[in-house]
């Protein structure tokens, strides 16, 4: 073996040393060596223990520098400090990969957590790539290598699919799994706790992989790197796409609890993992089974080019659950021909359903499902295809099988299964599942994974827009930023907001702050009514709430009785607020209310977020998010992510909105903050978003700043 990449010397060695190989049976040391030996490695394997004379006939080594030959791999399988010196000792011995599967480290803190950082310097130093610590171990079932250097005793089925994950407990699981599925894997890891080999190493090498088509991970914590999404997004689309899929955990788990503005309240750690796989085009799922029932139709290596598919069954009821999970998996089914509904009446008996889900009856014959499938899979009209069987006694399940495989060959079209039931249809099943043809047991697995592969396609083939020539006065915005925080001024409503945002490319009606009813009535009187007053209160952020606000002034003297009932609501909301006086703002002309907002997320950065606007948003939290920097093809996407998207296009006879410019002030909020990493938080809510070509106003702003 020549090693291309350093990852070589762990997946695919020629030789391996066990630091910590035991004699005796269900200690790790022990099962990590016998499984080597097992899995009849093809390399050659040293076992090293100090105390032992040999294992498992294998005759044992005192110490790494007792083996003459070269080492690619090193499993070790000794506590903390003993770790620290067998990675010294293989440094000095030229190993050329590590793997440490003893716990003890950084999830235990303290001595642990230092030693690690240790082992994961000296690695950097000697380019050395390792794997671990508190990890399973790494499996490659190929028969040139067949690896099984972990403490599973399942040696998995040959396949052309990846996995990784952070969970060892986990791991041994989904390898039961497989196994009783028949399920192949490619290469198999567990990373534990990335002192260096990290998600992203291993998604550059699965990708390099030809052995590898599909990518499964189950994930507990992303390490964020610079670039991150975009090389993931050659990944998938790139020369070699590579589907890549992903089980997340920790979904319910708590996001910025204390946050102070809207977009804060909304977002967490859940918004900004979606946000990442929507950027980067990962498919995430939310169950083990869900996630095989995807690497099986992905690993097929076919994705439709519409979403029109074609179901045939031979029996009603499953037909119909196939129908409704494939419509709501995002599918909707195809309409044919009038050739192919010829064909379809002359191979089928008149009892048939010819329409789409074409019903071939249940003493359907191998023959039967060859003609309907040929004349559907033949249509233009038709994307993909979901075919049903049930087991009747007169059920050809091999023969439909082949009927179909041979078909396969011969169309580029998706092809999915349902063998419904497990002893009758088992030697079809068996065929579809040698020749990689996708088969599960029940019409709505069927229906999901073909959604899947449909969702697949939307992103491979989204739309790319050109990027708009925007110029921002970035000096004026940093100085603005600068002043406020050696001011000590951490939270900036409207006013001395507005100067920030007008850097970056957004409108804000005339506004100034008043410190009495007389100066309020002047102000509304120079900048023309009507106009609306808000209380000024670092200490008061979301005004409504506190009776701050009224809206759509026209006179003096409504101005003034304003003024007063202002500034007893705000006292009487919060006594302790310091209130600065009242802004006395012009109303911005009529438009649709929309949010734009940024949270900065510990360890991400900052998350962008669009949604329609005004009191229901942390209600419905009908948002969208994206991590900053975004160009226009994100904003865009952001905007018609949302639920309510009909609403900005003209509905129910509505003006259509100004979409283009929302897109431009979600560019510029990204590059605001991407220049000034000081912001923490920012809403503005609402955006009065105009009709079309008429531009946007920010009538309400938060923005809160930290300190470097």
């Amino acid at each position: 073996m020549v090693c291309m990449d350093k990852l070589d010397a762990i997946f695919q060695p020629r030789s391996v040393v066990v630091i910590g190989a035991s004699s005796t049976k269900g200690k790790v040391g022990h099962d990590i060596f016998a499984n080597l030996l097992r899995g009849e490695f093809k390399g050659t394997l040293y076992p090293v223990n100090p105390g032992a004379r040999s294992i498992l006939c294998v005759p044992c080594y005192k110490s790494v520098f007792d083996i003459d030959d070269e080492i690619d791999l090193a499993m070790i399988i000794l506590p903390p400090k003993a770790a620290l010196k067998a990675v010294r000792d293989c440094v000095e011995k030229n190993v050329k990969g590590l793997v440490i599967v003893s716990a003890g480290f950084k999830e235990v803190g303290g001595e642990g957590e230092a030693i690690e950082d240790e082992i994961a310097r000296i690695c950097r130093e000697a380019d050395i790539r390792l794997i671990g610590p508190n990890c399973l171990g790494v499996i490659n079932p190929h028969e040139d290598v067949s690896l099984n250097a972990s403490f599973s005793t399942h040696m998995p089925e040959k396949g052309n699919i990846s996995f990784i994950s952070q969970s060892g407990a986990l791991c041994t699981s989904v390898l039961d799994f497989a196994q009783s599925r028949g399920f192949g894997f490619s290469k198999f890891v567990s990373i534990g706790n990335k002192a260096d080999v990290d998600e992203l190493d291993l998604l550059r090498y699965y990708h390099k992989d030809p052995e590898t088509n599909v990518i499964m991970i189950y994930m507990e914590a992303l390490r964020m790197r610079p670039g991150l999404i975009d090389e993931v997004k050659h990944i998938i689309a790139g020369h070699r796409p590579t589907p890549i899929l992903v089980i997340k955990s920790g979904k319910t788990a708590a996001g910025a609890s204390a946050a102070s503005s809207h977009t804060g309240s909304i977002a967490g750690t859940e918004a900004v993992y979606n946000a990442i796989f929507d950027a980067a085009g990962i498919i995430r799922v939310d169950t083990v089974d869900s996630l095989f029932d995807y690497a099986i139709a992905f690993g097929a290596g076919r994705i439709p080019e519409g979403n029109r598919v074609a179901i045939i069954t031979n029996a009603g009821g499953p037909g119909i659950i196939a129908t409704d999970m494939s419509e709501i998996s995002g599918l909707k089914l195809a309409r044919f021909a009038r050739q192919t509904d010829e064909v379809l009446h002359k191979y089928l008996p008149p009892t048939a359903n010819f329409s789409n889900p074409v019903d071939v009856i249940g003493d359907a014959s191998s023959d039967r499902y060859r003609y309907a499938l040929e004349a559907v899979i033949n249509d233009e009209g038709v994307d993909c295809v979901l075919m049903i069987l049930t087991p009747q006694s007169m059920t050809d399940a091999i023969g439909t099988a082949k009927a179909i495989v041979s078909i396969y060959r011969n169309t580029h079209k998706p092809i999915v299964c349902c063998f419904m039931g497990v002893v009758d249809v088992s030697a079809g099943v068996k065929y579809l599942h040698e020749n990689h043809v996708p088969v599960y047991q029940f019409p709505e697995n069927a229906a999901k994974a073909m959604g899947k592969l449909y969702e697949a396609t939307k992103w491979l083939t989204r739309k790319i827009l050109p990027q708009y020539d925007l110029t921002f006065d970035r000096e004026k915005a940093a100085r603005i930023v600068s002043r406020c925080i050696e001011n000590n001024k951490m939270i900036l409503g409207e006013y001395e907001g507005a100067e920030l945002l007008k850097c970056y490319g957004f409108d804000l009606p005339a506004m100034s702050i008043a410190s009495g009813r007389e100066q309020a009535a002047q102000i509304a009187e120079e900048i023309g009514y009507p106009v609306v007053l808000k209380i000024s209160s670092p200490d008061i952020l979301h005004k409504m709430d506190a009776g701050g606000v009224v809206l759509n002034l026209k006179e003096v003297g409504a101005v003034k009785t304003a003024y007063d009932t202002i500034i007893q609501s705000a006292r009487a909301y919060k006594p302790e607020a310091r209130i600065d006086g009242v802004l006395v703002q012009k109303m911005a002309p009529p438009g649709q209310e929309v949010i734009l907002g940024v949270n900065k997320e510990p360890d991400f950065g900052h998350l962008l977020m669009f949604g329609l606007g005004g009191i229901y948003v942390e209600l419905f939290k009908n948002v969208t998010f994206r991590l900053a920097p975004i160009g226009r093809n994100n904003a865009r996407r952001m905007i018609t992510g949302i639920k309510g998207f009909e609403v900005l296009t003209g509905f129910r006879g509505k003006p259509e909105a100004d979409i283009e410019t929302i897109e431009k002030l979600l560019v510029g909020l990204s590059n605001m903050v991407m220049d000034n990493p000081q912001i923490k938080e920012l809403d503005i809510n609402p955006l009065l978003v105009h009709e079309k070509g008429k531009g946007a106003t920010a009538a309400d702003i938060i923005i809160t700043f930290e300190k470097d």
